[in-house]
C-alpha cells in the first residue's frame, strides 16, 4: 500500500496513551534509520545523513527524466566526437562511436516502450496506475526503476571522455568564441552565448542570474573598489557620485567570502581566482543597474579600478575584469548559494523531520514531500561532485579541499531567520522600496514566498488553534530544537506562536523549492557556456586596464575538454523538472494524492486555494515577462520543483 498522509494527522497533547506510545516506537524506528553524522569526508563539519534510507530513493519517474537526459548529454556527445574525427583532429576509432550510437539507440527504444506503456498506449488504452490497480503482477515499477539505473551507468560510459578526444580538445589547441560554441551539437546553444559580453547583460546577472542574493546597496564608496567621481561621471553620463550615493543608487557585488579558497591547478595549469569587487548604479530616473567599477583583485594594491570602455586601448581589459567577476560569481553561485544554502540546510530539516515528528503529525505531512530526493541527491554530490578528480575540482578554481571548505563554512553561517526572503533583501537595501526598480529574482520570488506562506498560514491553523498549541507540542519543540543543535543550522529558534511556525513552514518550502530553482536552472540556461560563467580563470588577474588583447581575454577561459565537461554537467543539473510546487503525490508507487485530509485536500480546501494562488503568480510572471527586456523564467511556478532533488 502506498504511504501518504494521514487523514486526521493530531498532536502529541491530544492523544491517548497509547496513541503517544504508537508514536513513540514510530519515532524510535525512524531515529535508527535516520542517524546524523558529520565526519562526510566531502563535507566535513556538516551534518547530514549517516547512512542513505531506501526510502530516500527516487521514483520510477525521476528516473525516467534523467536517462532522456542523459540520452540528450550522450547524443551531442556522440556528435561532437564525430564531428572532431572528421575534421582530422581525433585518433578516436570510428567504430566506438558507432558502437555508442548502438546503445543510444536500444535505451532510446525501451524508454519510449515505457513511456507509452505509462502513457496508457498498451494493454487496452489503460495506463500504468490503472493496470496497478486492476493487475499489479501487469507491471513491477521496481523492476522498471532496475532498468533505468542500468540505462543510467550505460550512458554514464558514453559520456565519459576517452583519451583521444581529449586530447583533440587539449589545453594547446587555441581558443576561440566559436571553439565552445562547436560543443553545442545537438544541445540548443543558450542565448546567453550570444549576449555575455553586453554591460547590460553583465549587470542583468546580478538581479536575473545564477546568484542575485549578493548585490547590495551601499552608502559610500567600497575602500576595495574606490571609484572616483570623474570615473564615475564619465561613465553614468549627466549623474554625479554624490547623487548616487545620496539617492542610493550606488549597489556592490562584494566576492570577499570566496577568500578561504586556495587556488589549485588541473593537468599541470594553474588555475586563477580573485575575491573582486564590483559597482552597479541606478541612473537617475532609471530602473535597471548598469556597471560602474571593477577592482580584480582588493588584496593586490597595484590592482586598479577599472571602468566599463570601449576604447582600443581599454576594452580588452575591462572584459577580462567582468570575466573575473564571472568566476567569482560561479563560484559563489555553486558552493555558497547552491550547495550549502539549499541543498545542505534542506538536508538538516529533512532528517531532523524524520528522527522527531511522526508520520501522523501535521507539519511532518506538510514538509516530506518537499524532501523528496534530496537526501539521495546529496549523498550522490557529496560522493561524485564535490571530490577529488569530480566536476567541481576540475572545473572551479579551487583545490578541492578548500572548495569543500568553503562550502561547509557557507553552511554553518548560514542564519535561517535573516535568510528568509522578505528580511534578506530589507538587510541588503534592495527591498521593493529600494532605487532598484528592476530586481526579477525579488519581485517575482515575492510573489511565490506570498503564495506559499498564505497555503502554510491555512494549513497550520486548521490544527493549531492558538499560540499554546505550538507551545505545547513537544515533538515540534523538540524537532526546532534537534535542527539547530543537531542540525547546526544558526537562526533556526523554536516557535512559540502560530506565525512563528507559519514562517518557519514558509522558509522551509520557499528554500526546498523556489529558492532552488532560481540556483539550479540558471545552470542550465545560463552557465553551461563557459564563456559567460565559469569556475576559473587560466592566466592572472590583470594588473592594468591598458593594453589587453583579444588573445588574452581568451586565453583566461577554460580549456575546451572543461568547458565541455561543464556543459555537460550543467546542463543535466539544470534539465530536470520532478512534480511541480503545489502537487503533493505519494512517493509509492502507484503515486496516489498525498494529503488525505478532506480539510486540506477537499473541494476548495487549502490545497486547492494554493493551488489557485500559484495559478494566479505565474499568470502575473508571464504578463511581466512581457514587458521585462530580458524575460526571468526560473521563479514560474510551473517551473519550481517541490523539492530539492537534482
Amino acid at each position: 500500500m502506498a504511504h501518504q498522509a494521514p487523514a486526521d494527522p493530531t498532536l502529541p497533547q491530544n492523544v491517548t496513551p497509547a496513541q503517544r506510545k504508537a508514536r513513540e516506537a514510530q519515532l524510535a524506528a525512524s531515529q535508527a534509520t535516520y542517524e546524523w553524522t558529520d565526519a562526510v569526508p566531502s563535507l566535513e563539519g556538516v551534518p547530514v545523513v549517516k547512512t542513505l534510507p531506501t526510502a530516500e530513493m527516487p521514483t520510477l519517474e525521476w528516473w525516467l527524466k534523467l536517462v532522456k537526459i542523459m540520452l540528450e548529454v550522450a547524443i551531442n556527445q556522440i556528435e561532437v566526437e564525430q564531428s572532431l574525427i572528421e575534421q582530422g583532429l581525433s585518433a578516436l576509432d570510428p567504430a566506438l562511436v558507432e558502437a555508442d550510437r548502438v546503445v543510444v539507440a536500444a535505451i532510446e527504444k525501451d524508454v519510449a516502450a515505457l513511456e507509452a506503456k505509462i502513457a496508457g498506449d498498451v494493454s487496452g488504452g489503460k495506463g500504468i496506475v490503472a493496470l496497478a490497480t486492476d493487475c499489479v503482477h501487469m507491471f513491477d515499477a521496481d523492476i522498471a526503476i532496475a532498468d533505468l539505473k542500468n540505462h543510467a551507468t550505460k550512458l554514464k560510459g558514453v559520456i565519459e571522455l576517452r583519451g583521444a578526444t581529449k586530447e583533440a580538445l587539449g589545453k594547446e589547441r587555441p581558443r576561440t568564441l566559436q571553439t565552445y560554441l562547436d560543443n553545442f551539437k545537438t544541445i540548443s546553444t543558450p542565448a546567453i552565448a550570444y549576449t555575455f559580453q553586453d554591460d547590460l547583460e553583465f549587470a542583468n546577472l546580478r538581479v536575473a542570474g545564477p546568484n542575485c542574493m549578493l548585490i547590495e546597496a551601499v552608502s559610500k564608496v567600497p575602500k576595495k573598489c574606490a571609484v572616483t567621481a570623474r570615473q564615475y561621471a564619465a561613465v553614468v553620463p549627466g549623474d554625479t557620485l554624490d547623487a548616487a550615493l545620496e539617492e542610493g543608487r550606488l549597489f556592490q557585488c562584494d566576492y570577499s567570502p570566496l577568500s578561504i579558497i586556495e587556488p589549485g591547478e588541473w593537468d599541470g595549469s594553474a588555475k586563477y581566482l580573485t575575491c573582486p569587487v564590483a559597482l552597479f548604479a541606478v541612473p537617475p530616473g532609471g530602473q535597471s543597474l548598469v556597471p560602474v567599477a571593477i577592482n580584480c583583485d582588493p588584496s593586490n594594491a597595484a590592482s586598479p579600478v577599472m571602468t566599463p570602455s570601449m576604447s582600443t586601448e581599454k576594452q580588452w581589459g575591462w572584459e577580462m575584469a567582468k570575466l573575473v567577476v564571472q568566476v567569482a560569481d560561479g563560484n559563489y553561485h555553486e558552493l555558497f548559494a547552491h550547495l550549502a544554502r539549499t541543498h545542505l540546510v534542506i538536508e538538516a530539516i529533512a532528517i531532523a523531520t524524520h528522527r522527531q515528528l511522526p508520520d501522523v503529525h501535521p507539519i511532518n505531512a506538510l514538509l516530506v514531500r518537499h524532501f523528496e530526493g534530496t537526501l539521495f541527491i546529496n549523498d550522490a554530490a557529496a560522493n561524485s561532485l564535490i571530490v577529488a578528480g569530480g566536476p567541481i575540482d576540475h572545473i572551479f578554481a579551487g583545490t578541492i579541499e578548500s572548495s569543500q571548505q568553503a562550502a561547509v563554512q557557507a553552511r554553518l553561517t548560514f542564519d535561517f531567520a535573516k535568510g528568509m526572503l522578505p528580511q534578506d533583501i530589507v538587510a541588503r537595501g534592495v527591498g521593493a522600496d529600494s532605487a532598484l526598480g528592476d530586481y526579477p529574482y525579488r519581485d517575482d520570488g515575492l510573489l511565490v514566498w506570498n503564495a506559499i506562506e498564505s497555503w502554510a498560514k491555512a494549513y497550520v491553523r486548521t490544527y493549531y488553534s492558538s499560540d499554546k498549541d505550538v507551545t505545547g507540542d513537544t515533538e515540534l519543540q523538540a524537532w526546532a530544537a534537534a535542527i539547530s543543535d543537531s542540525g547546526k543550522l544558526k537562526g533556526f529558534s523554536a516557535p512559540t506562536t502560530i506565525q512563528e511556525l507559519v514562517d518557519i513552514c514558509t522558509m522551509t518550502i520557499f528554500t526546498a523549492s523556489a529558492q532552488h530553482a532560481s540556483v539550479n536552472f540558471p545552470q542550465k540556461a545560463i552557465m553551461e557556456y563557459a564563456p559567460a560563467v565559469t569556475g576559473a580563470f587560466w592566466q592572472p588577474a590583470p594588473d592594468t586596464q591598458k593594453g589587453g588583447t583579444k588573445t588574452g581575454w581568451l586565453a583566461m577561459m577554460p580549456p575546451e575538454v572543461l568547458a565541455l565537461q561543464q556543459l555537460k554537467v550543467l546542463f543535466l543539473l539544470g534539465s530536470l523538472y520532478y512534480r511541480p510546487l503545489g502537487t503533493y503525490l505519494s512517493p509509492d508507487f502507484p503515486y496516489p494524492q498525498w494529503f488525505q485530509d478532506p480539510q486540506i485536500a477537499g473541494k476548495g480546501g487549502a490545497l486547492s486555494r494554493f493551488r489557485a494562488a500559484l495559478q494566479d503568480v505565474e499568470e502575473q510572471i508571464v504578463a511581466r515577462n512581457s514587458e521585462r527586456m530580458r524575460p526571468y523564467t526560473f521563479l514560474l511556478p510551473s517551473l519550481i520543483p517541490c523539492s530539492t532533488n537534482i
